[in-house]
């Protein structure tokens, strides 16, 4: 996985890349953070969970306009 800081005003969303093989999947995580260096932090933290989740959805064919849509709960 790949993490891609953006220098967004959604200050707690981040986009990051799920590995698949040689290809790439682009994923959002939204969070309820402050800033980019938080919401990071729970995203390393969380990680294999996150990716777990982002897998199933991509297999599902849950993206929308695609991308995986993650959002913290």
């Amino acid at each position: 996985m790949r993490v891609v800081p953006r220098g967004k005003p959604d200050g707690g969303t981040i986009t990051f890349f799920l590995a698949l093989g040689a290809g790439r999947q682009m994923c959002r995580l939204a969070t309820t953070f402050q800033t980019q260096k938080q919401a990071f932090s729970y995203l390393q933290k969380y990680r294999t969970e996150f990716e777990r989740v982002a897998r199933t959805r991509l297999a599902s064919g849950e993206l929308e306009d695609g991308i995986v849509v993650l959002s913290m709960h």
